[in-house]
């Protein structure tokens, strides 16, 4: 089959004919096609389709005869694949001739006036219409497209757009299309109007909604333009609202949407139906439930007697699915059916409890994961594949992987296997973050203007799970130098392996008169082994030098070590010790992320302990934090923390093993390390063998974040003290203060600033309002 065959010099009527006759049955008549055996077929018009497009379509082969049936099916056929504009078929002298004229191609989608919408978001939608580069250009396509841009506008409020579609011919058979957006005003909420309300207030109904008329902050949640998506959520907020308080039958009846003409202003209208409220009367279970009604009646937390409360009869629902999800039945289903008695204003519930097949996990599938390696994830499971379905452990896993801290989502779906009715696959998708930091802290005060910190770590480097860091701190008082490696599987079955070499020097600030230096090498290493899913107990041993340099301005507390070990009698010189710390501790992590926790508590106790080394001593740390949600936008974060130091026998608690308080990991609104007891001559803040530290935070989701977890802004109060080895622990010595925050897990980075106002100051404390730290995420 030849695509450029020779012409053979026929009348022009005969080569017409075919055309001809091929419109005609297109069009329903009579008028035949002669058939002819075709000797050759040639293609013509064509300038980006290929021959072989053409011939793939035609249902005649050289040596075949031609007639009107194969004509109708090969112009149909054509058509169909929207290549083309004009098609003929021809016959000169036995050679099929194929005439089409091409559609033009797309050569480029662009935009002017568009300010509402991101560019390249524009250009996926309209992509998925089929108007995009290299597509080929339908009109039809075109208005679509153009439709679906004036819906979007319009769901933003902005009822005044105005769209021009421009369509320009260029070179080879290709068009230009423009979209000119005139965006125009956006239409604002000026009124929200609520009929048939009699219990509750129009206030009180306007705070569930998310639509609202011009406020203060309405400029950037945008709030007051209206959102048919918006609208329908804040119906089932009312109903919800409704149903937890009782009534039954409540239901918004119809809404009214008024625009007025000149498109900046719009009124909504909501007309309720309250119905009675109900309580009660009594609640049973039906259905297949295996033995263990007793144990599924207590699941249920509608009360005989109580106030009829719509969110716990869908927590009940869930809670029996749940239950009976972690025997296997992943599709188990429970139906609460309510009998109403108008007369007495009550309402006995059924619970229909349909647990279906028994399932089994065939496939856990990742996705996501651009990244991390299948086995880091996996490595987490506590589902398996093969095994029966158990909810608890579904919940578990993903948990475990969110945990990790490496992804900003992870999500769990568990389809039904295709072609099964008793298997499911368990679908891990995830979303990676950054887990590379270049972290960056500091800090304005009065005292010490500016201060910087930075420190570099990988928590999953290279997609294995491991953490590597470094950390520098380059400021003129305090410098480390430190490296450390963890590696959470250095077993295959959990055990832990982490390893830390560091070099820190300290000395006091210059606005200080006391001078002193802590030159500290040392190295240790820990194992951490799990004994349960959230438990894990840790033991370790380290070596440290410690050297302390003094002269005749250092604290009496500094110069009194010196003089205790080995140093000259006057406590001025330097002193040297080296220890040998053994550590035991425990940790238990129940949190739901530990990126953006909700829910959840994590605790660590640690013990340290040197008593063979120079300097013998004991030093334990207690750290316990506790998150639960308030509300659906609101987490209440709570955070304890207790220290305690001591010298062994005779031994002084070493000098250099002092807590310290007061910053932004403390308590914000005072000076980093600020806090407790300082030294009579000098005013220098020496620290404490002893520390408690109380934090409370309310977190919320920040106006407009949309989907990011991690963007959130809270209130917080702090509270604590350093205390020395002799004195008690007071209440009414901490120190306090409260403020405002913001914390957000950027796309560069770590950020976190918070503005606190100290509530208990005293004459001589280093206060410092605002703190901030960030880093670079890579």
């Amino acid at each position: 089959m030849k695509s450029q065959p020779a012409r053979f010099a026929l009348p022009f009527i005969r080569r017409s004919m075919i055309g001809a006759a091929v419109l005609a049955l297109c069009a329903g008549n009579a008028l035949a096609v002669n058939p002819f055996v075709v000797k050759d077929i040639r293609v013509e018009g064509i300038q980006r389709t290929e021959a072989g497009t053409v011939f793939s379509y035609l249902p005649v082969r050289v040596g075949e005869t031609f007639d009107d049936a194969k004509a109708t099916t090969a112009i149909k056929a054509l058509y169909a694949t929207g290549f083309f504009k004009d098609i003929r078929l021809e016959e000169e002298n036995g050679v099929l001739v194929v005439l089409v004229e091409e559609r033009p191609a797309i050569s480029s989608v662009d935009f002017t006036g568009t300010k509402e919408f991101e560019k390249d978001m524009l250009v996926k939608a309209l992509r998925e219409i089929g108007v995009a580069e290299t597509r080929i250009f339908d009109k039809a396509s075109v208005d679509r497209a153009e439709q679906e841009l004036k819906r979007q506008y319009l769901s933003h409020g902005l009822y005044g757009v105005k769209i021009t579609t421009t369509v320009t011919p260029i070179e080879r058979n290709r068009v230009t299309v423009m979209f000119n957006v005139d965006e125009g005003e956006v239409a604002k909420i000026k009124g929200i109007n609520i009929i048939g309300n009699k219990a509750f207030s129009d206030k009180q109904l306007r705070e569930l909604l998310q639509l609202s008329t011009s406020g203060w902050f309405t400029w950037y949640s945008k709030a007051d333009q209206y959102s048919k998506q918006k609208l329908t959520g804040d119906l089932e907020a009312i109903k919800s609202f409704y149903l937890n308080n009782g009534y039954l039958e409540a239901n918004v009846e119809s809404t009214q949407v008024s625009i007025t003409p000149d498109k900046r202003d719009i009124y909504l209208t909501l007309n309720i139906t309250e119905g009675e409220k109900y309580t009660v009367s009594s609640v049973k279970l039906e259905g297949e439930m295996f033995g263990r009604e007793e144990e599924l009646k207590q699941l249920i937390l509608l009360q005989p007697g109580k106030t009829y409360v719509g969110d716990l009869q869908e927590q009940t629902n869930k809670l029996i699915s749940d239950r009976l999800g972690t025997f296997g039945y992943a599709f188990a289903n429970v139906t609460a059916n309510p009998e109403l008695n108008r007369e007495k204003r009550e309402v006995a519930f059924t619970f229909f409890v349909d647990p279906g097949k028994r399932a089994y996990v065939r496939h856990m599938n990742i996705s996501g994961n651009t990244v991390t390696r299948d086995e880091v994830i996996r490595r987490e499971f506590r589902q398996f594949e093969s095994s029966w379905y158990d909810a608890n452990r579904v919940k578990l896993s993903r948990d475990r992987v969110d945990r990790l801290g490496y992804f900003k989502d992870v999500k769990i779906e568990t389809p039904e296997s295709p072609g099964t009715s008793d298997q499911v696959d368990v679908n891990v998708v995830v979303e990676e973050r950054p887990t590379g930091n270049f972290m960056i802290g500091g800090a304005f005060s009065q005292s010490e203007k500016f201060t910087f910190t930075a420190s570099i770590s990988q928590a999953n480097f290279a997609g294995s799970g491991n953490t590597v860091g470094i950390e520098l701190n380059t400021s003129k008082y305090n410098r480390t130098i430190a490296f450390s490696n963890t590696d959470p599987y250095f077993t295959d079955d959990g055990v832990s392996r982490a390893f830390q070499l560091y070099l820190r020097t300290s000395r006091p600030p210059a606005l200080n008169i006391g001078s002193y230096t802590v030159r500290q090498v040392g190295g240790n290493m820990t194992f951490g082994v799990p004994f349960s899913e959230n438990d894990t107990v840790y033991f370790g041993a380290g070596l440290e030098r410690t050297e302390l340099e003094t002269d005749a301005t250092s604290p009496a507390i500094y110069q009194q070590f010196v003089r205790q070990n080995g140093g000259p009698a006057s406590g001025i010189g330097t002193a040297t010790t080296n220890a040998i710390p053994l550590t035991a501790a425990w940790g238990r992590d129940t949190r739901d992320s530990s990126v953006t926790p909700t829910r959840g508590r994590f605790q660590r106790a640690n013990l340290e302990i040197d008593a063979i080394g120079d300097a013998k001593y004991y030093r334990m740390v207690y750290e316990h934090q506790w998150w639960r949600p308030v509300t659906r936008w609101m987490t209440l974060a709570l955070r304890g923390e207790l220290d305690y130091g001591k010298g062994i026998g005779s031994s002084a608690y070493p000098v250099f093993k002092n807590f310290y308080a007061g910053g932004i990991g403390s308590v914000r609104g005072y000076e980093s390390s600020s806090l407790g007891v300082v030294d009579p001559n000098y005013y220098d803040a020496i620290g404490g063998s002893k520390r408690v530290i109380l934090n409370a935070e309310l977190h919320f989701p920040f106006p407009g974040s949309g989907t990011d977890r991690s963007l959130r802004w809270f209130t917080f109060a702090d509270g604590g003290q350093v205390f020395q080895e002799d004195a008690k622990i007071r209440a009414n010595e901490f120190r306090y203060s409260a403020g405002i925050g913001l914390s957000w897990i950027s796309p560069v980075g770590p950020l976190k600033l918070s503005y606190a106002k100290p509530l208990n100051a005293l004459p001589g404390d280093r206060l410092e309002r605002f703190q901030f730290q960030m880093g670079t995420g890579f």
